[in-house]
């Protein structure tokens, strides 16, 4: 693959994550792969465990990594194009963007979306230009719309713990949070699991519907009991709301995850 931003940049799904299995076997199986080779990673955004993982990886491979935090260490980028950089901009993407293909080999990028304007985060603006302008290979740590490489180990652990002899019940259910947050975790979540051999169910208080091409073969279940009987895996999480863009519509009363709702499942792994 040139590029990995979402799962329809995998040809295979299954084989990648056998893969992903057999090298966690033996996580230095390729230890000279990546010799002389120079990951970036670059963060608009904070990272932890995206962070810590993908540079691990990374050394596995016996690569150089290079690490810069651009929303505090680089200059403020300007992102349109044909515009007078007189505010506060400093330095164009186009530019920076080159640079950073000049010294890498691939580039990881975490970019979140403002929640602002459905309009600018959905083209994936940031994304596509660092893709354009590189040159070189772009390995998404989370976008303004998905999550790939959580999403990826998300079904790496749901294959490692499934039941035998079936498909497994995979739940991904809204769940209260204090703040507005995006939907780029669901959303790949969701693409996963459309694309992976399981019964696939989605539950969230109406008005916090997913964009329809990214939960396109799940079923959609208001009734988050009757979502949750027999599943095998629960995945919590909250997103604000896609229609009435970046919106918190509720509370969500009713809607925590407790350990009476979980009685309902089959003994379900929470994710």
């Amino acid at each position: 693959m040139k590029n990995f931003t979402s799962v329809y940049d995998v040809a295979d799904v299954a084989a990648l994550v056998n893969e992903a299995l057999e090298l966690k076997k033996n996580p230095l199986a390729y230890k000279e792969l990546g010799a002389g080779k120079t990951l970036g990673l670059i963060f608009l955004n904070p990272s932890l465990r995206t962070r810590l993982s993908t540079q691990k990886a990374a050394l596995n491979l016996g690569m150089n990594v290079m690490v810069m935090n651009l929303d505090k260490e680089g200059w403020a980028l300007e992102t349109q194009e044909g515009v007078v950089m007189n505010g506060t901009t400093v330095e164009h993407i186009k530019e920076a963007a080159a640079v950073m293909g000049q010294y890498c080999d691939i580039l990881g990028l975490r970019s979140f979306p403002k929640l602002q304007s459905k309009e600018e985060d959905y083209s994936e603006d940031i994304l596509n230009k660092f893709i354009k302008y590189t040159g070189i290979p772009i390995l998404s740590l989370e976008s303004a719309t998905r999550h790939p490489l959580q999403s990826l180990a998300d079904l790496v652990t749901i294959s490692e713990q499934k039941p035998t002899g079936r498909k497994p019940k995979v739940v991904l259910t809204w769940a209260p949070h204090v703040k507005a947050l995006p939907q780029a975790v669901p959303n790949s979540f969701a693409e996963w699991m459309c694309a992976a051999d399981v019964d696939f169910v989605i539950t969230h208080p109406e008005g916090y519907e997913l964009e329809s091409s990214f939960t396109a073969g799940a079923t959609i279940e208001y009734d988050q009991e009757k979502a949750l009987q027999d599943a095998d895996f629960v995945y919590v999480k909250n997103w604000s709301s896609y229609k009435e863009y970046g919106k918190v519509l509720s509370e969500g009363e009713g809607w925590m995850m407790t350990n009476e709702k979980l009685a309902l499942t089959n003994n379900a792994g929470v994710m």
